[in-house]
């Protein structure tokens, strides 16, 4: 007779602690396992209501200004260090891992119309409507020198007003807009350059942070151009349907920007092809004010006039994540902070305010079993984020009831607007070669 004794090693068997889990063994065979897609639906519908349940975006404010913030900047190497300008002329830096104001200055008499870095981060730049130009120190020994023995900025005068300004990510060289685009070196007290095509004002200019001597604008005559800065002349520019407000590059793509529009969208273009935008990116019941992308280059936050701050995947066109208080008003300013885990903005009634990115993120350290869950967790909502019940869940967002009755009424108006161009098409009041694309049809003209 053959007896088969059942052996077991007590090290594989028994816990090492009494905070570690019991040893289980599981056989994955899937035969054994025939309920096993309906299980992880489950677990993934139970994953994303939790998900919903814990999102609390909200991190804090930073209040101290005395009137509304209207533009903000990061420090190219501290991940903590942001710089706000508000409309009296006021500049304060802040720490956002203490949520504390470590600096003021009082620069400019009337708005603060932009602001940047230099690359070392040892200097910043602002602008304003006094026409002036001021460069001031931005290290740790001026920081925390007494408030008497502090170096003063040096000021730049100007003949025009200022709208923006950017850094070159190299050079000594900054950009600033106005009725004219004009190239500045520190060192210098008139312009190196200027750039003009058109004859509005030109509200906004960015360099490219990968093709570093390429600068995009944008003006009052709804055109947005490109320059290259060693060149003369410009490179080429479209004329849009309505007037766009604010510029960004894509970190990670060299060719691609977004901007943001008058007409509540946000148009992705390739500059090499500007006859067709890359994406349309819609949600947003008023006009678009501010737009800045994630260093990571796979999403941006947009600020609106209708009081919400939203995040948008850089290929989709709809935005995945919606925030609002009932205190914020007009949104003039927002950034992504360094490590892409926040998101800021700045608005009318004087405060900053700090969001998550990720709006169920936990914020603090995770221990390697949490980890493991929330991977497993984000594998399943991903397999299943098609099945109806998890992505309306996924999807469902509240808004202020404003925003909401804007979103029915313009979703009606572009429903009425397309069946009249279909019921124009049947009766062949236009011809199907004058009908435009979504990504075309914002597009006046291409000029070179």
């Amino acid at each position: 007779m053959k007896v088969k004794v059942l052996s077991r090693s007590k090290e594989r068997h028994t816990r090492s602690t009494k905070n570690d889990i019991h040893p289980v063994a599981v056989n994955v065979d899937p035969k054994l396992h025939p309920f096993e897609a309906p299980r992880e639906y489950q677990r993934a519908l139970n994953a994303t209501k939790l998900e919903r349940a814990f999102a609390k975006p909200f991190v804090g404010s930073l209040d101290g200004h005395k009137d509304g913030v209207f533009c903000m900047t990061k420090h190219p190497h501290r991940l903590s260090w942001m710089l706000s300008g508000a409309c009296d002329g006021e500049v304060r830096l802040w720490d956002l891992a203490t949520q504390e104001c470590i600096h003021t200055a009082d620069l400019h008499h009337g708005f603060v119309q932009g602001l940047c870095t230099t690359p070392s981060g040892d200097h910043f730049i602002s602008v304003g409507q006094d026409k002036t130009i001021r460069v001031a120190r931005l290290d740790d020994e001026h920081i925390a020198a007494p408030a008497d023995e502090k170096e003063e900025a040096i000021t730049l005068v100007s003949k025009n007003f200022f709208t923006g300004v950017d850094h070159h990510r190299k050079q000594d060289l900054f950009a600033t807009s106005g009725p004219v685009v004009d190239l500045w070196s520190t060192a210098r007290s008139e312009p190196i350059t200027s750039f003009s095509w058109g004859a509005d004002t030109v509200t906004t200019v960015k360099f490219n942070p990968v093709e570093v001597n390429v600068l995009a604008t944008a003006a009052d005559d709804r055109n947005i151009a490109l320059y290259d800065a060693r060149a003369a002349t410009p490179i080429r520019k479209i004329i849009l349907a309505m007037r766009t407000n604010a510029i960004c590059w894509n970190p990670m793509e060299a060719f691609n920007f977004t901007v943001a529009n008058e007409d509540h969208n946000l148009y992705t273009f390739d500059m090499r092809k500007l006859k067709s935008a890359l994406n349309v990116h819609k949600d947003h019941v008023s006009a678009v004010l501010d737009v800045d992308y994630s260093p990571t280059g796979r999403e941006f936050v947009s600020g609106s006039y209708d009081r919400t701050v939203r995040i948008f995947e850089y290929n989709r066109g709809r935005s995945r994540e919606v925030y609002h208080t009932k205190r914020m008003q007009r949104i003039f300013a927002v950034k992504f902070s360094g490590d892409a885990k926040y998101v800021l903005s700045g608005s009318d009634e004087m405060s900053i305010r700090l969001w998550k990115a990720n709006a169920s993120e936990h914020i603090g350290p995770k221990s390697a079993r949490k980890q493991a869950a929330e991977k497993y967790d984000a594998s399943l909502k991903d397999r299943f984020k098609h099945h109806p019940e998890v992505k309306r869940i996924a999807r469902h967002r509240r808004t202020p009831k404003d925003v909401y009755t804007a979103k029915r009424v313009k979703s009606t108006m572009e429903s009425a607007a397309k069946a009249r161009t279909e019921n124009a098409l049947k009766h062949k009041s236009i011809k199907a070669s004058d009908r435009k694309s979504e990504r075309q049809k914002h597009i006046v003209e291409e000029v070179e």
